[in-house]
C-alpha cells in the first residue's frame, strides 16, 4: 500500500529504522551464510503429510515477512525468535490473530502460509505462540533462530528427512463416543441382552475333598462330550468356539497340582495340561489359578420369537415342557387337534411338529426375556441349569394373571420362513406386554411355497387323529441335580391333567 515513510514494522536502508527489525545490516553479513536467521520448525503435519510438499511451510524455511492484520514486519528482525514471539503475544491480546508468513527455500523459491495465532507450550515461563493453518488446523509451525547455512542444510536434506519422518511416525488413537443404549435397543433382537451362547466347565474333582483336580484334557474331553451329546438328543445348536479361562482362588500351599517359581521360566512347561496352579503374591498369599474351559455355541439357524397370547376362557396353554440330560430345557408335548389352545393360537404346536419331523427337539432358550440355557457345569460334573418346575410355575402364572408368555426358541432349518419375524421382534424388544399383535403362522405341508407361512388349515385340524384322549400317560420323574424339587418328563403321553 502506498505511504509518505518506510512502514513503520518493515525493514528499511534507511537511518529509520523499525522498532520490530534489526537497526542495520552491513555488507559483509547481508550475504555470510552464518548469519542468525528466523526459520520455521515444523511442529505438526497435516492431515495428508501435505508439509512436505514445495506449496507448504517446511523446517529450515528461512521467513522473509509476516503479515498481522495491516501490520507487516520483514527480515531481518529483531531479537529474532523472542521478539516474534512478543509481537505474536501482543497481537493475540488484541484478537488479532490472523497471520500470513511469507518464507525463502533456496535462492529463489518462495511459500506462504496463511494461519491463525494460537497459545502453545510454555517456554522458561513463558508462553510460545504457534500458528495454525487455516486451511488445515492440524498443521501448525513455529519459529527457531538458525544460521543460514543450517537452514540450507535443512532444506538440501528434504529426502532424507522424509524417509526418517516415515519410518519414525506412529499411529494415534485415542477414544470417540458410541450411542450404546441407543444402538443395543435398535441392534439386538431383545434389548440389552446378547444372542451368544456359551457355558463354562470347571475341572473335576479327582477327590472327595476338592483338594486335587482333573487334568485340562479331562475338561476339553468333557466340553467335547457336552456337546455331541447335546446334539445327538436333538439340541438344534452348532460349536463355534472353544478357550481356556482363568479363575482366580485362594487355595492352600498342597492343594495346587503345580506352583510357579517367578525366578525361573522353566516351570511354565509344567502348566501345559495342568487345571490348577498357585503362585504366592507379594504378601506371601497362595493364590490358585483354574484353568476352566468355555465352549460357545449357536442355535442351527438361529431363533425367533413367539408371543402366547392368553384369553379369559382359556384353561390350559397347551404344552409341556421338559428338560434334556444336557440341560436344555424343550417343548416336549402339545395338545393336538384343538386349535383354541395357546399353543395352537401362537404357532407353538405346528413348530412342535416340524421339529418332530426333522427329529429336532424346540429348545426354549428365553422365557421374558430371560435366558433359560445351561451356563455352567460345577467340578462335581453338575450341570447348573434351570429346573422344570419353577419354570412350570412361572408358565401358569402367565395363564392365570393372562399376561401374555414372550418366548423364544432355537430354530433348526435356515431355509424355514415365518411370516411377521419383523413385527414380532419388535414386539420382543418392546417394554409393554399387553399389545394385541399378529399371531405366528406356520408354513402347511401342503403349501404351494413352503417359504410362506399359513395356519394349518380347518381339513387339516379335522383329519388329524385326536392324540389327546388315548391310554392313560405315564409319567416317570427323575430327580436331578438343579433343585430340590426339579424333575424331567420322561415318555410324556398326552393326558389332560399334565398340560400347564
Amino acid at each position: 500500500m502506498p505511504m509518505d515513510g518506510p512502514p513503520p514494522y518493515s525493514s528499511s536502508s534507511s537511518a529509520e529504522s523499525s522498532p520490530f527489525s534489526s537497526s542495520s545490516s552491513s555488507p559483509a553479513n547481508k550475504g555470510s551464510t552464518t548469519a542468525v536467521v528466523l526459520s520455521i520448525e515444523c511442529l505438526k503435519g497435516t492431515s495428508k503429510s501435505d508439509e512436505w510438499t514445495g506449496d507448504m511451510l517446511q523446517t529450515g524455511d528461512i521467513v522473509e515477512e509476516i503479515r498481522i492484520g495491516n501490520m507487516v514486519i520483514k527480515s531481518p528482525f529483531k531479537n529474532g525468535k523472542t521478539g516474534v514471539n512478543k509481537i505474536l503475544h501482543g497481537s493475540y491480546k488484541q484478537k488479532e490473530t490472523s497471520v500470513r508468513v511469507r518464507v525463502r527455500r533456496g535462492p529463489d523459491e518462495f511459500a506462504q502460509l496463511q494461519a491463525c495465532v494460537v497459545p502453545g507450550d510454555q517456554f522458561l515461563g513463558r508462553k510460545q505462540y504457534v500458528l495454525r493453518a487455516i486451511d488445515d488446523p492440524n498443521y501448525a509451525v513455529g519459529f527457531c533462530d538458525r544460521t543460514e547455512s543450517e537452514c540450507f542444510n535443512l532444506q538440501a536434506s528434504r529426502t532424507i528427512r522424509m524417509v526418517s519422518a516415515l519410518e519414525s511416525i506412529s499411529l494415534e488413537d485415542g477414544y470417540v463416543s458410541y450411542p450404546w443404549d441407543r444402538r443395543m435397543h435398535e441392534m439386538l433382537s431383545v434389548p440389552n441382552s446378547s444372542s451368544f451362547y456359551s457355558i463354562l466347565f470347571l475341572p473335576k474333582a479327582s477327590d472327595n475333598s476338592a483338594s486335587r483336580y482333573n487334568d485340562l484334557e479331562d475338561t476339553l474331553a468333557r466340553a467335547h462330550t457336552w456337546i455331541n451329546a447335546s446334539q445327538e438328543s436333538g439340541a438344534p445348536i452348532v460349536f463355534m468356539n472353544i478357550q481356556t479361562e482363568s479363575l482366580l482362588t485362594k487355595i492352600s500351599g498342597d492343594t495346587a497340582s503345580s506352583r510357579v517359581n517367578a525366578g525361573s521360566l522353566s516351570d511354565l512347561s509344567n502348566l501345559a495340561n495342568t487345571s490348577l496352579y498357585g503362585f504366592e503374591d507379594y504378601h506371601g498369599v497362595d493364590i490358585g489359578v483354574v484353568r476352566a474351559v468355555r465352549l460357545w455355541f449357536s442355535p442351527l439357524a438361529g431363533e425367533i420369537p413367539i408371543e402366547v397370547k392368553i384369553k379369559d376362557t382359556d384353561t390350559k396353554l397347551g404344552f409341556a415342557i421338559s428338560r434334556t440330560q444336557e440341560g436344555f430345557i424343550y417343548i416336549s408335548s402339545v395338545i393336538q387337534g384343538n386349535d383354541d389352545v395357546p399353543s395352537s393360537r401362537s404357532g407353538l404346536s405346528n413348530m412342535h411338529e416340524q421339529a418332530n419331523r426333522t427329529s429336532r427337539l424346540l429348545v426354549v432358550s428365553r422365557i421374558s426375556n430371560q435366558k433359560v440355557l445351561p451356563w455352567m457345569v460345577s467340578t462335581t460334573g453338575a450341570i447348573r441349569c434351570y429346573d422344570t418346575v419353577s419354570l412350570s410355575q412361572k408358565l401358569s402364572l402367565h395363564r392365570h394373571t393372562r399376561v401374555p408368555i414372550m418366548m423364544h426358541v432355537f430354530l433348526w432349518d435356515r431355509n424355514t420362513n415365518f411370516a411377521n419375524v419383523g413385527s414380532i421382534r419388535a414386539r420382543a424388544m418392546s417394554t409393554c406386554t399387553h399389545s394385541s399383535p399378529n399371531e405366528i403362522r406356520l408354513a402347511n405341508e401342503n403349501n404351494d411355497d413352503p417359504g410362506v407361512v399359513l395356519p394349518p388349515s380347518s381339513e387339516d385340524v379335522e383329519g388329524d387323529d385326536d392324540s389327546g384322549g388315548g391310554d392313560a400317560a405315564e409319567i416317570k420323574l427323575e430327580r436331578d441335580t438343579a433343585g430340590e424339587f426339579s424333575f424331567r418328563f420322561r415318555d410324556f403321553a398326552v393326558n389332560k391333567n399334565n398340560w400347564l
